[in-house]
């Protein structure tokens, strides 16, 4: 109905006192500017400016719509300066394994928004495969993964390593030191969900070379998982740095033989270089800092 060009010669009109100053301080002509304000007029159905003796003034709904404008007109300045001048702005579509946004992502997200405070975070959390998959559909734009489901053609950094161990709640059962796989076997295992890397890695720790298959229960939940273990629903295989993070968990860590050590989960941050370059290249950065204890 309006555009900025009818905004600017409205702003210049009251600026000035009048329609002749306008002219006179726009370079135009005072009747341009006349039936550029007539015909916005009969466009919105509205009256912009009263007569007021031999001058003009807004009336009532013109001065709504200049305090309206007035925002518009900022946010196309503070648009420009952003594209023009590099400022990162706008939304990141965030996808992240639970595990880090335990431990990594506040630190990174905090150094993220000091560096660049018009960015903001839209947050999934999901499996790798699920991710792994968005990424691909472009419904995400960087992600934190399992390595081994990452796709191809994206870039990515290696996380460090994360290792994972057997936890259990002492008060309610007690396992031999070092324990072996028959007697972690014997108890139920709580895991990732079954369609996982880590799950998988589980199963086959605990199925090798045995006739009598363990007892697996898979949760996408680590917080459901930690709360499982707690209640002594049986025995977890949990992430060490969660442990960590949260010490008012009191598991402890089951001393096991090599035969039933679980092999480390390796992470990468991932993002398609030719659609989201810049954006990626700054979360990788800051999830490399965030990392450096």
């Amino acid at each position: 109905m309006f555009g900025f060009k009818d905004i600017e010669i409205i702003r210049s009109v009251v600026r000035h006192g009048g329609f002749r100053a306008a002219a006179d301080a726009t370079g135009l002509a005072q009747s341009a500017i006349s039936r550029r304000i007539r015909h916005l007029e009969d466009r919105m159905g509205i009256t912009i400016f009263e007569r007021a003796g031999r001058g003009v003034r807004l009336s009532a709904t013109g001065r709504r719509l200049c305090d309206e404008a007035e925002m518009l007109i900022a946010q196309r300045d503070r648009i420009l300066e952003e594209l023009t001048q590099g400022v990162m702005a706008g939304v990141v579509r965030l996808g992240v394994a639970e595990t880090m946004t335990h431990t990594l992502l506040p630190r990174m997200l905090t150094t993220l928004r000091a560096r660049h405070p018009m960015l903001r975070f839209e947050i999934s959390v999901d499996t790798s495969e699920q991710m792994g998959q968005a990424l691909r559909d472009d419904a995400l734009d960087v992600v934190i993964m399992l390595r081994d489901q990452a796709p191809r053609g994206i870039a990515l950094t290696p996380r460090p390593p994360v290792r994972m161990g057997w936890f259990v709640s002492p008060e309610h059962f007690t396992l031999p030191s070092p324990a072996g796989i028959d007697d972690l076997a014997a108890l139920p295992i709580v895991s990732f969900p079954k369609t996982t890397i880590p799950h998988r890695q589980v199963l086959e720790v605990m199925t090798a070379g045995r006739r009598k298959p363990a007892t697996v229960h898979g949760s996408a939940s680590l917080a459901t998982m930690v709360n499982l273990v707690q209640q002594g629903f049986g025995i977890g295989t949990i992430p060490h740095d969660i442990v960590e993070a949260w010490p008012q968990i009191l598991l402890q860590e089951i001393d096991v033989l090599p035969e039933a050590n679980l092999p480390r989960l390796e992470f990468v941050i991932c993002h398609d270089p030719e659609k989201n370059e810049e954006i990626g290249r700054e979360v990788t950065r800051a999830a490399v800092e965030a990392g450096c204890d």
